[in-house]
């Protein structure tokens, strides 16, 4: 059986800086430590980061008490301005994890509203790297888009200054649709292409490799966006197209009769899950 796995597979930058950033606080604090947020979406890195003692918090309404005593990580997806600044005002140590390009988006959608543009956002509107970016924005001028109907419902005044971004880990493809559609509204429209390099490459990558096998694994987090993209980017591609968070999901058996498999996972899977289920893949 010929096994190819994806060279972009596993941690992207943001994602290695953000956990990482989590064990050198563990190592060099004596305090409580808290991410705002699970770090990244990844359930095992999460329990290995509480069996170490830190501790998530989802709200406001948590933060601890000892302010002095305590350390707080904002997670990797980012979080709104309100949270930032509430953090900031309780006097809490505050190390700050957000993707430099998730930052990136924070900056913009600030300077666009500012300007008087509509923000329209691509992307899911529950998850947290979209709420966070909503979050920085200076006016409540901002539409959130996930479908090709969302899009084709848009309804601005004419002359409506129109400023359209995506999440990081946006589908490129129709992000690329959904400015088409827009543009031929007639809106004076500026586009900002917000989708990470890295994420790019992986859908770009995964679409090739899915199109040359007989079966495609892709591995992440279920509550993972980007691992959701790459699952419905190789379902396309490969009708065999498996998707799985740890290798005890796998039924390798259906394998078997299969000549080449594709490996691929999403921005927030450990190499050692990758490792794992390619370690077995190849005892078929």
């Amino acid at each position: 059986m010929e096994i190819k796995i994806a060279n972009s597979a596993g941690f992207c930058f943001g994602v290695t800086r953000a956990v990482n950033t989590v064990y050198e606080a563990i190592a060099s604090n004596d305090k409580d430590i808290y991410t705002f947020g699970p770090i990244i979406h990844n359930k095992e890195v999460v329990h290995d980061l509480e069996t170490k003692g830190v501790r998530v918090i989802e709200s406001l309404e948590e933060i601890p008490d000892h302010v002095d005593h305590a350390v707080i990580i904002i997670r990797s997806h980012g979080v709104s301005r309100e949270v930032m600044d509430c953090l900031t005002n309780a006097g809490f140590q505050i190390i700050d994890a957000t993707c430099p390009f998730v930052k990136k988006i924070h900056n913009i959608v600030a300077e666009y509203s500012e300007k008087g543009y509509h923000i329209v956002i691509t992307g899911n509107p529950s998850h947290p790297e979209v709420i966070g970016i909503e979050g920085w924005m200076c006016t409540d001028r901002v539409t959130v888009v996930s479908t090709k109907e969302d899009v084709e419902s848009l309804s601005f005044e004419p002359g409506t200054k129109v400023c359209m971004v995506s999440q990081t880990t946006f589908n490129l493809n129709k992000f690329k649709e959904f400015v088409e559609i827009v543009t031929e509204k007639g809106y004076d429209i500026n586009v900002l292409n917000t989708i990470c390099n890295a994420t790019e490459e992986r859908q770009q990558e995964a679409r090739v490799l899915a199109a040359s096998v007989d079966a495609m694994i892709v591995i992440g987090d279920k509550g993972s966006s980007n691992t959701q993209k790459l699952f419905e980017i190789c379902k396309k591609e490969c009708e065999n197209t498996y998707y799985i968070q740890t290798s005890s999901e796998m039924d390798y058996s259906s394998m078997k009769s299969v000549s080449s498999v594709g490996i691929t996972a999403g921005a927030s899977t450990p190499n050692n899950i990758i490792e794992e289920v390619s370690k077995n893949v190849r005892k078929l």
